[in-house]
């Protein structure tokens, strides 16, 4: 008998297939059981109510244990859709004192899908948030009325102090993509928004808790499962004490009303940020409540944008403030010495070109250069350094090693400071200018507005800050920071991290010195206050828009130094007009604790200036 091989191949043809129609099965079930959540919800919801139990958010005091940011209760009408049947609704718009028409816009935005893309008819949704307490304890009252409906406590943040708004932030409601990025979210969550409240979310929010609530038949709750065995207890957030002195806060704040620009004071020894002002500011308490989003679009749409981080996301020329890190380059490279001074005829002049200056003695050597703030000295400086072939080469790698002494101060790049949105600033190397100007086609003199901080430099008060930080400690700074303790916890490594300067700390003691004699007997005599030795920098930073910056940096006391502060007022002049009367206020309130009577014309004087009347900035 003949063997019939078709048939023979159809047999495994039909097995094969039997095969592939019990895994598609199979593997459907397994999606359907284990992998899709949607059936469990339904099934858990007829027997089971999950109740989540938000944790206490963290609070926050300044370094003097002062509390700057507590929580206060706060309420949430949550539903159920597939609970919830005919209901009264003219009872509940009048007891939440909302019309119709509102109450249709809520339950539309509840279900549409792109507002509230995790719908779903069997989980909570929150209907409307933020009751009030008088609102709270109407509905609490009427609720049995209102099947499917209830309350769901939360906690908002409130403040003891209108100030630092741009270092504390504001929390918010979680959008998608915060959802998508953090399994810890869902829709209705609050996180944290700018500032402290988003740099350490993960420490201020703590862990939530559950409570499971059992149905009957007709989904009504009939208490916990369980005798409560399964429920979770949620877990407060980390307190964290802050670096901040917030009278200082309060008190740079005050003296930038009516200014545009920062002011940064930073504890040398530390890195700990004692204050940190960006004026204009705006009140804390507007981010919360209601009308956040109202409020928060405003301040979006505000012309003078206050809530530009401009103490840490400003980019400005550093103006004069540059020129200790020059000194300390030259020094430290062998280009100049104490004893070496070069010409100035009130500017530099040099193959047709003239940076100008203003008058005093010629020639002159580097501490009276600091003094005066000289131009031409730090001009001459750096042309002798980019143009010293016998040692670099060419002017490409000595600006390399320029650049690097810079990086090296805390310039050009962010410093890591423990809140969102640090610029880097801006220091250009060799290629920069390359790309510019052609190969071996630049040198020193085609560059020369960056010896004394203009031309492409950047700086954040920020970085200019802790370059007054740096010439303080002698050599050296610590990452600066506004969160001096979690409690419970250890701060990030890098925000306690000495870092060196590529400048011997001996060549600093010159720096001081000079910097002492500019208040003593110079351009900065308007930062000194009785009983502290006092050091400073002006800067008169050229704006290419409008009026001159006026910028400051000084330190106290001389030894053993306490604070150190950059002050930067935008289109206000002269640094000694603005800039060096604000710093020496700043450190007087600090260090002394009050302003010396005799120095009370110079408080009323800041206090009452308006600098936005130059800024040209204007409303459209």
């Amino acid at each position: 008998m003949r063997k019939d091989y078709n048939l023979e191949k159809r047999k495994y043809v039909i097995g094969g297939a039997i095969i592939l129609i019990v895994l598609i099965y199979l593997i459907r079930l397994f999606q359907l059981q284990i992998c899709e959540t949607k059936y469990k919800e339904n099934a858990d919801s007829n027997a089971f109510f999950r109740k989540t139990i938000y944790p206490s958010r963290g609070l926050m005091y300044d370094r003097n244990g002062e509390l700057i940011v507590f929580n206060q209760p706060a309420y949430d009408v949550m539903m159920i859709p597939r609970d919830v049947t005919a209901f009264d609704t003219v009872d509940f718009c009048n007891t939440l004192q909302i019309t119709r028409q509102q109450f249709d816009n809520l339950l539309a935005d509840l279900k549409d899908s792109r507002k509230n893309p995790s719908y779903s008819t069997y989980t909570p949704q929150t209907f409307m948030s933020h009751l009030s307490a008088k609102d709270y304890g109407r509905i609490q009252e009427k609720l049995y009325r209102f099947p499917g409906f209830f309350i769901q406590k939360r906690v908002i943040r409130q403040y003891n102090h209108i100030a630092a708004a741009n270092v504390l932030g504001n929390i918010r409601e979680v959008n998608k993509r915060d959802i998508d990025n953090d399994d810890y979210y869902k829709p209705g969550d609050y996180t944290g928004d700018l500032g402290v409240e988003k740099s350490y979310e993960k420490v201020l929010r703590g862990v939530k808790g559950e409570e499971i609530l059992i149905r009957d038949a007709h989904g009504r709750i009939q208490g916990r499962y369980d005798n409560g065995s399964l429920d979770v207890e949620p877990e407060s957030g980390k307190d964290l004490i802050l670096s901040l002195d917030i009278e200082l806060q309060e008190y740079g704040e005050k003296l930038m009303q009516n200014k545009i620009g920062a002011i940064v004071a930073i504890e040398p020894s530390t890195g700990e940020i004692l204050a940190m002002v960006s004026s204009p500011t705006y009140d804390p308490t507007l981010l919360i409540g209601r009308q956040r989003g109202k409020n928060y679009r405003e301040l979006v749409n505000n012309f003078r944008k206050p809530l530009f981080d401009r103490s840490l996301m400003g980019a400005y020329p550093p103006g004069s403030t540059f020129k200790p890190t020059q000194g300390l380059i030259f020094l430290q490279e062998g280009i100049v010495n104490l004893g070496t001074t070069f010409p100035c005829f009130h500017g530099y002049v040099s193959g047709g070109l003239r940076v100008g200056c203003h008058t005093h003695g010629s020639p002159i050597n580097l501490k009276p250069a600091l003094q005066t703030s000289c131009n031409a000295y730090f001009c001459w400086g750096f042309k002798s350094m980019i143009d010293k072939r016998s040692k670099y080469g060419n002017p490409f790698n000595a600006l390399e090693v320029w650049k690097n002494y810079m990086v090296s101060m805390g310039y050009g790049y962010k410093l890591g400071v423990d809140l969102p949105g640090e610029s880097r600033g801006f220091i250009p190397n060799s290629k920069f200018y390359t790309k510019i100007y052609g190969e071996n086609r630049w040198s020193a003199n085609t560059i020369i507005s960056i010896a004394i901080g203009q031309g492409e430099i950047l700086a954040t008060p920020l970085q200019i800050a802790n370059l007054a930080a740096t010439i303080a400690n002698r050599g050296y700074f610590i990452t600066p920071h506004v969160v001096k303790e979690i409690k419970g916890d250890t701060l990030p490594s890098h925000l306690l991290e000495k870092r060196s300067t590529m400048v011997s700390p001996a060549h600093y003691a010159d720096i001081v010195e000079g910097m002492r004699m500019a208040v003593t007997g110079g351009t900065c005599r308007g930062a000194s206050f009785p009983g502290v030795e006092v050091c400073g920098k002006t800067g008169t930073a050229q704006n290419p828009h409008g009026r001159d910056h006026s910028a400051f940096i000084g330190f106290a006391p001389m030894n053993n130094p306490k604070i150190a502060i950059c002050v930067y007022v935008e289109n206000a002049g002269f640094g000694a007009t603005y800039g060096v009367p604000i710093g020496g206020l700043m450190m007087e309130k600090y260090l002394n604790g009050s302003i010396d009577p005799s120095r009370q014309w110079v408080e009323d004087r800041m206090v009452q200036a308006n600098t936005i009347i130059y800024s040209g900035v204007r409303k459209h």
